[in-house]
């Protein structure tokens, strides 16, 4: 076999590990670490010295069959972390073989951490496998999203054939706070039933982890959401839970920035400021 046609059939072998270290007037990146194609930008900080601000790019630009990829991110004591990436995701045909991305958040004692990447499209023949796994401190602070499109029905590339498997897992002090699991066939119920899809082909979850959830932290997040009726929010001990299921992301992604803006002066005591990279 040649090495081009060896390296095709293993799929790419990426991993990232960033540490952020913070003082009493900033936060920066002390600790980094990658092999294969997952890099990051330097640091930005957009809104003040105590929020680093990081994009994770994909030079690829896509995920294949036989392709992994595992980021490992640590919030060390009082460090105001918020990770992006430049664009949208891409899940190509897996031709048999699964690709797999893992996600692992460690927010230490009064740390915060965002972490907000733009959509996931999974094409036709995917077979994707998204895990998110976050370990809190007692007072450590959590904001997360994630958006998903199956196949690209406005470009008409529909998703008949394939499979997505989604985990989020989300501790404090190593006991469960929340936990969910998903798997998506392109052909099984789950995406026309009414609980659940609805048949539509878009959806996306929010997640606030880490501070208690008033009655009017939760009246002001479903306030932001009542003009669209297929969006609701719920709350799970100290835990604030945000959905959304649509036809198009762009509106996904408005209608929960918008969540965001409520929501950010509370969790974070900071006014949201949408990274500049989701304009490009």
């Amino acid at each position: 076999m040649k090495p081009v046609e060896a390296l095709l059939a293993a799929g790419w072998q990426a991993t990232l590990e960033l540490g952020f270290r913070a003082d009493d007037e900033r936060t920066w990146l002390a600790r980094r670490r990658h092999s294969g194609p997952l890099l990051v930008q330097r640091s930005f900080y957009p809104e003040d010295a105590r929020l680093c601000q990081m994009v994770i790019v994909h030079p690829p630009g896509g995920v294949a069959g036989g392709d992994e990829l595992a980021i490992d991110i640590v919030a060390e004591e009082r460090a105001g972390v918020q990770l992006t990436t430049p664009g949208a995701g891409k899940w190509y045909r897996g031709f048999g073989r699964h690709a797999r991305q893992t996600v692992r958040i460690a927010v230490a004692a009064g740390a915060m951490c965002e972490w907000l990447p733009q959509e996931s499209i999974i094409f036709d023949g995917a077979s994707a496998q998204m895990s998110l796994r976050v370990d809190l401190a007692d007072d450590a602070v959590f904001c997360g999203w994630d958006f998903t499109c199956l196949g690209r029905p406005q470009s008409d590339q529909h998703f008949f054939s394939g499979q997505l498997q989604q985990v989020t897992d989300i501790r404090r002090d190593g006991r469960p706070l929340f936990r969910e699991q998903a798997g998506i066939g392109a052909s099984n119920q789950f995406r026309a039933a009414p609980s659940c899809l609805a048949g539509n082909c878009s959806f996306g979850s929010m997640l606030v982890a880490g501070k208690p959830v008033s009655d009017d932290v939760i009246d002001a997040a479903r306030g932001a959401l009542s003009d669209y009726k297929k969006a609701g929010v719920t709350r799970l001990g100290d835990a604030l839970v945000a959905r959304w299921v649509g036809n198009s992301v762009e509106q996904g992604r408005k209608l929960f920035s918008g969540l965001w803006s409520v929501l950010r002066p509370w969790y974070a005591r900071r006014a949201a400021l949408p990274p500049r990279i989701w304009a490009t």
